[in-house]
C-alpha cells in the first residue's frame, strides 16, 4: 500500500542474482563515493527485475541530464530488501498502494519519522502529517498540498513518476466476469467469485495469481506487502470494509453496523454471530465452534496498536490512533450519545436491520444469541477526533484473529524471540509442505483458510462457519492461488486457463487481452503510485537537498506515460490519486544544470 492491490507497498532492489554473503549486500565502502573520474556524479539505482523498463527510463532521463547511472537489478522482493537495507542505492524505485482509501495512509507509514517503511526523518514533516491526518475538505486539501510542497519540491525526498491504473484479466471461458470485482483500494474479494457453471463451485477450484511466493507473515500485524496483503484480508474478517469506490461500510464485515459519535473520537460497532474461527484438520477446513467476539476484537486490536506485541510488528502505525478498545456492556451509554451530526442516538443507528431488536449487551461470547436480542458491542476511542481510523480499520492488519489460539501459540518472550527456535503464529514455514515445523496452527475468522503451500501455489478452502446461507457465503470451495514470477508467463498462462483470474495485466498488454475471446478485461481507477526513494543515509544524495531536486526535476513524467500507451497518470506524491493539490512536477533540464553546480560549489 495495497494494496495492496491490494497495499500494496513494493519498493526498489538491485542486481540479478541472490546475495550470498555480508559482503555481497554491503557491498564496497567506495560505491558510497557519488563522483567518479569523469566529474559526472554516480546515481545508483535500486530496483527489481520487473521493473526493469522503470529503471531503464529512469537511467536515460538522468543520464540526459548528465548523471553517471548503475542500475542495480535484483530479482525478487526478498533480495530487494537486503540491497535495500544494506543502504546499496542512491534511489529506490518505489511503489505505494493506499489499500484503505485514506491519504493519512499515504503518508504515515512512509515518510513520518519511525514509520514502517520510512527512512525520512523530519520533525517538520511529521507536523503537517499530523495536523493533515485531523481535517477534511478544503482544509486537509491545503494541509496536504503543503506536506506535498515540503516532501518533494523543497527537500525532494521522492520523486513521483506516475499513478497507474487498474487492469484485471479474467478467463470468462470459465469465470463469471460480473461476479469478479476490482476494487479501487480493498484486495481482491473471493468470496463473491462464481464459475459459469455453477455446478463447479463446489468440485472445480479457482485459480488464482500472485507474483511472491514468499509470505512474510499469516499473522496479519506481521505484514504489510503484496506477500500477503491479498491473503491476510480473505482469511480474517474485520469491523468494516470498503466498497469498490472506498467507503467505508459494515457489508461483509463482522459488525452489522458501526457508528461515530459526536466529538468524531468514539466509534461503536455492533457485532454478528454468525461467524466461527474455522481450523485446519487432515489438510481439510473444519469449524472449530468458536464464536468470533468481542474478546477477539479487543485483544486483536489491542495487539495491532501495540509495537511491541510481536516480533518485527510492521503495522502498528498504522493504528497508533486508537486509544482505547472496549466492550460496552451498558446500553444507556448507546441510549444517551448522539450520532455525530445527528439527533439520532447511537443505540437506534447500530439497531438498523438487526435479526432482532437489542434487548441485552451481553458482556462475554457465552451469553451472545443475536436472534433472542442478545449482542456484543464494541467501543473504540481514538485521543483526539480522527475519522480515519474507520478506514485503518478495513486494511488486513485490522484483521480479527482467535485470543485463545494465538496465545497458545505465541508462547516466547516477544524481547528475546529467536526466529531460529521460536514458532510464531502465522509464521509461513507452519503452512509449508516439507518443513521441519510443518503443522498448521491458523485460526481464520475470513470467508477462507489457508490450508497448505509450496513454491508452485497456496491452497485455500472456504471456512464452513463463515456466514452460511447468507449472499456473503464464498461460492467457491476451493482456491489456489499460482506463484509466477514473470509477467508475461501469467499472462500466457491466463489465455490457457491455467489461471484463471490476472489481478495485474501490464498497460502494455491490455491489446493482447482485449483481442482474445476467451478474456475479460476489468479496469478501474487505482490508489497505486510509482516513485522513487532517495537514500537518507550515507550517500551523496542523504546530505544534499540540491541533488535530491537535481534528479527530481530530471524526471519527465510525460515519457512514462507515453511509453505506457496513455495508461498512466502525473503524479506527485502518493497522496495524488485520493486529493488534488494543484501541484505538479515539469521536467527542467536548465534548472538540473543549476542544482548540480550548486552542488559541486558547496562539496
Amino acid at each position: 500500500m495495497k494494496k495492496l492491490l491490494v497495499f500494496l507497498f513494493v519498493a526498489v532492489l538491485a542486481l540479478a542474482g541472490c546475495v550470498q554473503t555480508k559482503t555481497d549486500v554491503e557491498g564496497s565502502k567506495d560505491s558510497k563515493d557519488s563522483d567518479k573520474s569523469n566529474g559526472k556524479v554516480a546515481i545508483e539505482v535500486l530496483g527489481m527485475a520487473a521493473s526493469e523498463e522503470d529503471m531503464n527510463i529512469v537511467r536515460d532521463q538522468l543520464v540526459k541530464n548528465g548523471f553517471d547511472v548503475k542500475l542495480n537489478i535484483q530479482p525478487d522482493y526478498g533480495s530487494f530488501s537486503a540491497q535495500k537495507e544494506a543502504g546499496n542505492y542512491d534511489l529506490a524505485l518505489s511503489s505505494w498502494t493506499t489499500v484503505t482509501g485514506n491519504p493519512d495512509y499515504a503518508v504515515r507509514g512512509l515518510f513520518k519519522t519511525g514509520g514502517d517503511y520510512s527512512v525520512v526523518a523530519d520533525s517538520k514533516l511529521d507536523a503537517l502529517i499530523d495536523e493533515a491526518s485531523t481535517l477534511t475538505g478544503e482544509e486537509a486539501a491545503a494541509k496536504y498540498k503543503d506536506l506535498e510542497q515540503l516532501l518533494v519540491f523543497d527537500q525532494a525526498y521522492i520523486a513521483p513518476l506516475y499513478i497507474s491504473n487498474k487492469y484485471q484479466g479474467i478467463y470468462s471461458e470459465l469465470v463469471n466476469p460480473k461476479t469478479v470485482l476490482l476494487p479501487k483500494s480493498r484486495a481482491q474479494v473471493w468470496e463473491k467469485i462464481e464459475f459459469n457453471d455453477t455446478s463447479k463451485n463446489t468440485t472445480e477450484p479457482l485459480i488464482l495469481h500472485q507474483t511472491i511466493n514468499s509470505l512474510t507473515s499469516l499473522d496479519p500485524i506481521k505484514g504489510n506487502d503484496g506477500s500477503i496483503n491479498t491473503l491476510n484480508t480473505n482469511m480474517y474478517v474485520r469491523l468494516v470494509n470498503l466498497t469498490d469506490t472506498d467507503e467505508v461500510v459494515s457489508d461483509g464485515s463482522l459488525s452489522y453496523n458501526h457508528v461515530m459519535a459526536e466529538g468524531n473520537q468514539e466509534y461503536y460497532f455492533i457485532l454478528r454471530d454468525d461467524i466461527n474461527f474455522a481450523a485446519v484438520k487432515d489438510g481439510a477446513a473444519v469449524d472449530s465452534g468458536e464464536l468470533v467476539s468481542a474478546e477477539d476484537v479487543v485483544f486483536s486490536l489491542n495487539r495491532a496498536k501495540d509495537a511491541n506485541s510481536v516480533p518485527d510488528h510492521r503495522t502498528y502505525s498504522i493504528h497508533e490512533n486508537i486509544e482505547t478498545v472496549e466492550i460496552v456492556s451498558d446500553l444507556t451509554e448507546l441510549q444517551n450519545k448522539k450520532v455525530a451530526g445527528s439527533e439520532q442516538s447511537v443505540l437506534e443507528a447500530l439497531s438498523q436491520n438487526l435479526p432482532a431488536s437489542v434487548a441485552q449487551l451481553a458482556k462475554d461470547k457465552g451469553a451472545v444469541n443475536n436472534a433472542a436480542g442478545a449482542y456484543q458491542v464494541v467501543k473504540i476511542t481514538t485521543p483526539t477526533p480522527f475519522p480515519q481510523v474507520l478506514n485503518y480499520l478495513a486494511h488486513q492488519s485490522g484483521g480479527i484473529v482467535s485470543e485463545k489460539q494465538v496465545t497458545s501459540i505465541n508462547t516466547y518472550d516477544v524481547a528475546n524471540y529467536n526466529p531460529d527456535k521460536d514458532i510464531a503464529y502465522g509464521d509461513q514455514a507452519t503452512v509449508t509442505e516439507g518443513s521441519a515445523t510443518f503443522n498448521n496452527q491458523l485460526y481464520a475468522s475470513g470467508p477462507y483458510i489457508l490450508v497448505k503451500k509450496n513454491d508452485y501455489e497456496a491452497q485455500f478452502v472456504k471456512n464452513p462457519a463463515y456466514r452460511a446461507g447468507s449472499e456473503y457465503e464464498p461460492k467457491i470451495a476451493k482456491i489456489n492461488v499460482r506463484f509466477i514470477s514473470d509477467v508475461d508467463s501469467a499472462l500466457s498462462a491466463l489465455r490457457n486457463g491455467e489461471i484463471h483470474v490476472l489481478q495485474t495485466v501490464p498497460e502494455t498488454k491490455l491489446d493482447i487481452v482485449k483481442s482474445d475471446a476467451k478474456l475479460t478485461l476489468n479496469t478501474a481507477d487505482s490508489n497505486a503510485v510509482s516513485y522513487l526513494q532517495m537514500n537518507t543515509s550515507g550517500r551523496a544524495v542523504s546530505d544534499s537537498a540540491d541533488l535530491r531536486k537535481a534528479i527530481l526535476y530530471s524526471i519527465n513524467q510525460d515519457e512514462f506515460i507515453s511509453y505506457y500507451q496513455g495508461n498512466k497518470k502525473p503524479a506527485v506524491s502518493t497522496v495524488s490519486p485520493l486529493i488534488d493539490t494543484g501541484l505538479k512536477l515539469e521536467a527542467d533540464s536548465e534548472k538540473v544544470k543549476e542544482l548540480v553546480k550548486a552542488y559541486n560549489d558547496k562539496k
